[in-house]
């Protein structure tokens, strides 16, 4: 493909950024469960932004589920602009999930819940940064500099690193040695889309599309649909499949693309049921999935090995983010230098 885009070196870098942090960021996690046990956290709440507001989406799930924790999201403006921030209850943990770190309005949560006398966390890229300043405790995603505008790998880390929390925190070691695999799967997964470039060709004038997920991969609907925004300009929108069926079914039509992600867990019966209406309504559909029945369902397939329902969205993403890479490409753009956007966001 000639002279390879940043981006393109950084989604393939992602294997090895999560390999490093399987060796390098463990002892931070330990700290930060050893601090929350002292601290009886029975709650969190989490601020973020942009790509890390998918992570906290991720965390919302696999936190409450494995770990029987309310995850709340913030509202950030009630703390900036509005001046009227929410009491947090006794037990809380504020953390903050941000590639930069910079974000004013991420920094403000976390120095309230200190204020409050709440115990704070990060998890970042920037040890140095005021949002890693504001925290008790820091998990630094030593993923390198991110140079491509859109994030992938740091994406991912913050995955990878939730996912260590919730295991470490449970004790629960056959999860955390699954987690040690999770290198060799996004190895495969990659190699698995090989062809993206070539499927990419097809979508090269699709201005609309829905993304649909649910569960765990709620989290991996977003994060597709915003880097098919940031990246090629497509209005593409994420649902839950729950939510989709509520609705937004209705912008169905022949040839409407849809973005189906689908691991080959427990709700598996309920996606399959809802490929098989989407076909029946002759969309165009593109499936993301470790489950064939799905896979042979689809127009496109872009696949992921078989993995436990809660690791999937770490490897459900990268499927996405080769198709906005390619798509961006297809249509002459510059997938490391997106229109009206920089690295780093300073929202208040």
């Amino acid at each position: 493909m000639g002279s390879d885009p940043i981006l393109f070196q950084e989604i393939q870098e992602q294997p090895d950024v999560i390999a490093r942090f399987w060796q390098d960021g463990q002892g931070a996690l330990d700290e930060l469960v050893a601090g929350m046990r002292v601290a009886d956290i029975r709650q969190i709440v989490i601020a973020a932004r942009g790509t890390s507001d998918n992570a906290a989406r991720y965390a919302q799930y696999l936190l409450g589920a494995n770990n029987r924790l309310p995850v709340m999201l913030t509202t950030p403006s009630l703390f900036t602009l509005y001046q009227r921030p929410p009491l947090f209850a006794p037990g809380t943990l504020v953390l903050g999930i941000s590639q930069s770190g910079q974000s004013p309005d991420i920094v403000s949560v976390l120095a309230e819940g200190k204020r409050q006398g709440h115990m704070t966390a990060a998890i970042t890229n920037s040890e140095a940064s005021p949002l890693a300043q504001q925290a008790d405790h820091v998990v630094s995603l030593g993923a390198g500099r991110e140079r491509s505008i859109a994030a992938t790998k740091t994406y991912t880390a913050q995955l990878f690193a939730v996912g260590l929390l919730s295991a470490h925190l449970a004790g629960d070691a056959d999860r955390i040695e699954t987690l040690q695999q999770a290198p060799s799967l996004m190895r495969q997964t990659l190699a698995m889309n090989g062809d993206v470039e070539r499927l990419a060709e097809r979508y090269r004038y699709m201005r609309n599309c829905v993304v649909v997920g649910r569960g765990y991969n709620y989290s991996t609907t977003f994060e597709i649909a915003l880097k098919l925004k940031e990246l090629t300009y497509t209005l593409a929108e994420p649902y839950s499949s729950a939510d989709f069926l509520h609705g937004p079914v209705s912008l169905i039509e022949p040839g409407f693309s849809a973005i189906v992600v689908a691991s080959s867990g427990i709700l598996a019966p309920e996606m399959r049921a809802l490929v098989e209406q989407l076909r029946g309504l002759r969309a165009e559909l593109l499936c993301v999935s470790s489950d064939e029945a799905i896979l042979e369902t689809g127009r496109s397939r872009f696949p992921f090995p078989p993995v436990p329902d809660w690791l999937s969205p770490l490897l459900a993403v990268v499927p996405g983010q080769l198709l906005a890479l390619y798509l961006a490409l297809a249509r002459d753009f510059d997938p490391d230098h997106p229109r009206g956007l920089s690295k780093i966001t300073e929202t208040r």
